[in-house]
């Protein structure tokens, strides 16, 4: 389960975000482990939250929400679903309400419909500056002719991994649907069912503003050429609808095709080896557009907080205790030798940072050593 929320800051601003773990992301911005706009306006409080079946979903809001202007969601927070629906007649969120303040149904925002707010309170901002901000849609994925099934499933899966669900598909050569996607896919059902198909490239980027082609060959055409991640931010920066042009899996995207976009994105490659299939190419500049997004956006490996290290004292301890069982066991020779063998030891020894559990650890392994030593004599 995934929880759009809003939080109410020191200085009255909100704030807005989303998450799979609710309760324990809002003690994280309390105290201060979220970098960024609530760490210098603590304490939060969380005054809205909704609950989504998936992601996607909750991300959708969220981007919603920070487009609404400061009386659309203070409106929501009072689940006052007239005055929601007067400010904007069209949204994305169910009602919130508890059934004691449940709006009759014909004023409850549309789930399936998002707005487009002209006005919103820009996050990072305070509670009284305004400014006109429409969030910027994430890019259409659009394969030129692609040849397989099979690699049409894959793109599909790389682009669902990192939040991308618009598909756009050119002259698929073996004809669309495909029901060789769906097992490739692997449960990006939702970006194939969205997939629509068009005659042409001209005809698939005719909505957007800022059209990327990705190839690593010369092309014969003189284009600004950005890596993904420089393209990442563009995209992300700049107003209206991007859409990023991906070739067959054989030869790449055509001249006529290149011609077609107004900036080349490409990678650093082995020049001896230059071909990517077509999901390893997508993956690469979804990646990079999903590390600006906020929120809650990629699944993050759980934080494993490090024991502190070792005071001196117990590491010194555990030096002369393995000193002890060296110079017992007469490993020390020659003797003049002695003096740059210790402080071999001793370097070799405080190289990792032990913490004190380590210590412990290797400490009662030395004991057991020794003891066994000594039950054999």
């Amino acid at each position: 389960m995934f929880h759009t929320y809003m939080l109410r800051c020191s200085d009255g601003s909100y704030y807005i975000g989303h998450t799979d773990a609710l309760d324990r992301r809002i003690a994280q911005h309390n105290a201060g482990e979220i970098a960024g706009y609530t760490q210098r306006r603590r304490p939060v409080s969380l005054v809205w939250a909704q609950a989504f079946p998936s992601r996607l979903e909750a991300l959708e809001a969220e981007r919603q929400l920070k487009g609404w202007s400061r009386a659309k969601k203070e409106a929501l927070i009072a689940g006052d679903w007239a005055a929601v629906r007067t400010l904007a007649s069209r949204a994305v969120l169910r009602d919130a309400a508890s059934p004691g303040s449940a709006a009759p149904q014909d004023e409850r925002p549309d789930l399936q419909c998002p707005v487009r707010p002209e006005e919103g309170l820009s996050e990072g901002e305070g509670p009284s500056r305004r400014t006109k901000m429409t969030p910027t849609p994430p890019p259409a994925i659009i394969l030129v002719r692609p040849q397989l099934g099979e690699n049409i499933g894959k793109a599909a899966r790389a682009m669902l991994n990192f939040g991308l669900t618009e598909m756009r598909l050119v002259a698929p050569r073996d004809g669309w649907p495909n029901p060789a996607a769906g097992p490739a896919a692997s449960g990006a059902d939702i970006v194939l069912e969205r997939a629509r198909v068009f005659d042409s490239v001209a005809d698939a980027v005719a909505d957007c503003a800022h059209v990327y082609a990705t190839t690593v060959r010369k092309r014969g055409v003189t284009k600004p050429v950005v890596t993904p991640e420089e393209a990442a931010r563009a995209v992300h920066s700049g107003p209206g609808r991007s859409a990023i042009l991906f070739g067959p899996e054989r030869s790449g995207l055509e001249t006529d095709d290149v011609a077609l976009a107004r900036t080349i994105v490409t990678v650093p490659i082995n020049p001896e080896f230059g071909s990517l299939n077509l999901a390893q190419a997508v993956i690469l500049v979804a990646y990079e557009w999903s590390k600006h997004v906020a929120g809650d956006a990629l699944a993050q490996p759980p934080e494993t907080e490090l024991p502190p290290p070792a005071p001196q004292g117990e590491l010194d301890g555990m030096i002369a205790q393995l000193d002890a069982m060296l110079e017992q066991a007469n490993f020390f020779f020659p003797p003049d030798r002695t003096p740059a063998t210790r402080r071999t030891l001793r370097t070799l020894l405080t190289k990792p940072g032990w913490s004190t559990q380590e210590v412990r650890t290797l400490r009662g392994v030395l004991s057991a050593l020794d003891g066994a030593k000594a039950r054999r004599g």
